[in-house]
Parts: C-alpha cells; structure tokens; sequence
C-alpha cells in the first residue's frame, strides 16, 4: 500500500506544527538558492538535482526527505537548526543519523523499513511529538523508553498491514506523555498488556480504536485511566459502514471546517476536503475488543445482545477495578 499523502496528525493542542503531508512538494529544494537566509522549510528525495542545497541552509527548521538516497539519510545528521523532520519511504539500516540532530521536536517516520532499533531517538532530547507508520521491521519498541520529553505518540500500521507491538512496558519511560494514538496495531501480550499506561500521570487523549486488543484491556484502560479523553469505548459502539457526500445544496457542505467540528459532530470531513455522513441504513453494534461480535443495528433482538454484554464488560471493569487496587496496595 502506497502512501496516502493524508494528513494524519492530530493538529490540537499544539503538538504539530509540520506542514500538512500533502503540501510537502510546495517546498521542493528546486532552484533554491545556496546559503539562501529565507528559506525555513525543504523537501529533498533522490530526484533533486540540488538537494545538497538544504545542507547550506542556515534558518533551515523544517525538512522532508521523500524517497531519500542513503547518501541523502547520511547527508543529514549535520543539521542542528532542523526542529520537524519527516522521512517517507526509506529504508534506512539504522536511526544513528536521527539521534545526532539533536535540535528536532516534531519527527515524522512513514513507511520506514530498513531499521529495527528505536533507541537512538532516546538522544532528541527536544523531541515532544513522534508519529509512527509503517514500519516493517520494528515490532519492540522498548527504544522510545527514555525519550523523557515525549508529549505526543501515534504509532500507526495500514488497513493491509498491522504494526506489532510486542508489550506496552515502554509507556512507562514516557513520563510526560499526553496523546497516545494508535490505528491497525496488534499485540500479543496478554492481559493486562495494557498495565503500564496507567503509570502515564500527565495523559490528556487517547485514540484508539475498539476492535485492536482483548475487551479486558479496554475495561482496564477505562478503569485506570478515567477522565483521560477517548477512553470510554464502553460494552459496543454503532458503526455506519457507508457515508455518502453530502449534496452541494446542503448548507453544511460549504461551512468552514472548524464551524464542522465545533457544531455538526454528525459530519465528517475528509482528508481530500469531501464531507461525508452516515448512512442510517448501513449501521451495525459492534461488540468492543478483538474479534468481537457485531449485529446489524435494525435486529430484532439486538437490545438483548447489548444488555447481556453489558453486563459482561461490567464484570471485567469490576476486576480491573480489583487488579488496579492489588497492584497499588503493593
């Protein structure tokens, strides 16, 4: 699956302030002028003729390396002005050149595969916002222990690929943590795999979704993590499986996104700028944690489906609540 050039940060709160994905060839190196003091932000990849150009840059903050060359990867561990890096499409052997630009805060690594070691970005000590996605050979990420500034994590696979994670032990190393995002992950730990991220004092939101790990998990989360935004998946959730575009006679069709977000929760705006809503007729319960059950929302006996496992997801809260206690006691 190739990239989709969407832009996937969750922009609130401040965390990001990188250029949108799909505005990154806006700032192709082309004809820039060596040396040149007004140039802030570049994108350079193995097509440039002049990407040496953005080593000459002095006020340089912001670079993308698309489809870079490893003579590119190398190239650029001098740079210490650069604060928000992205790197799309690489296969790097290992991180070691990230870990030496030690003045970046946002980093970016989509589609990355030559590495299996996240230990060198324990060096960016400035670093407050890490998205993660795609990367083939990673699966422990115990090297993000240790980045002790971290305020923001996504960790992020494809609708073809999962990203494993093999334990959750790591979160205890983010001390200042406040997003935790994840999207098609996987991970065989068992429960209570999820154990470490009550220790996470400081989170704020989490975004993840109801299907990725065992229903305990998500019972425990909503337990030790109370009042953190995101974490009340609840027994099962309502999903519409088609979302037609709103006609261009629907005033809500032309409304500036933020009067969207603010006012019309029923609408979604597309990362393309297309803005969809459900269709009632397409919804189905979905039963929350892995491989869980689901019924089309129109069933005759749904509501006696939710109800018994309501109950259930209570018995699982209730020994969360139980577990939580025994671990703080100790």
């Amino acid at each position: 699956m190739r990239h989709h050039f969407g832009d996937l940060l969750d922009r609130e709160g401040g965390y990001w302030t990188v250029v949108p994905n799909r505005e990154r060839y806006a700032y192709r190196i082309g004809d820039v002028p060596a040396g040149s003091p007004e140039i802030t932000i570049v994108t350079i990849g193995k097509g440039d003729v002049n990407w040496s150009r953005a080593l000459t840059l002095p006020n340089l903050e912001e670079l993308t390396l698309h489809e870079p060359t490893p003579e590119q990867l190398l190239a650029v561990r001098g740079l210490r002005t650069v604060k928000r890096l992205r790197i799309t499409h690489a296969r790097p052997r290992n991180l070691d050149f990230i870990g030496s630009m030690d003045g970046i805060e946002e980093l970016v690594l989509e589609y990355v595969s030559g590495f299996n070691d996240l230990g060198p970005l324990q060096g960016l000590k400035r670093l407050r916002a890490l998205h993660i996605e795609n990367l083939r050979r990673v699966s422990d990420f115990s090297g993000l222990a240790g980045v002790t500034n971290l305020k923001y994590l996504a960790v992020y696979g494809t609708t073809d690929w999962k990203q494993p994670i093999a334990d959750f032990e790591f979160l205890r190393g983010l001390p200042q943590l406040e997003v935790l995002a994840m999207w098609e992950v996987i991970c065989r730990a068992p429960y209570p795999a999820f154990l470490p991220a009550l220790s996470l004092g400081n989170l704020k939101k989490v975004r993840v979704h109801g299907s990725y790990f065992a229903t305990e998990e998500y019972a425990l989360l909503e337990e030790g993590l109370k009042g953190v935004e995101g974490t009340d998946w609840g027994p099962y959730r309502t999903v519409a499986y088609s979302h037609p575009e709103l006609p261009h006679d629907d005033v809500r069709a032309h409304l500036p996104e933020e009067v969207i977000r603010s006012n019309h929760p029923e609408v979604t705006v597309r990362y393309d700028g297309r803005r969809t809503i459900e269709d009632p007729d397409s919804r189905w319960i979905e039963f929350t944690g892995k491989a869980a059950r689901r019924f089309k929302a129109s069933s005759a006996d749904v509501e006696a489906k939710c109800r018994a496992q309501s109950e259930r997801y209570s018995s699982m809260k209730e020994e969360a609540r139980a577990l939580i206690s025994s671990r703080q006691a100790g």
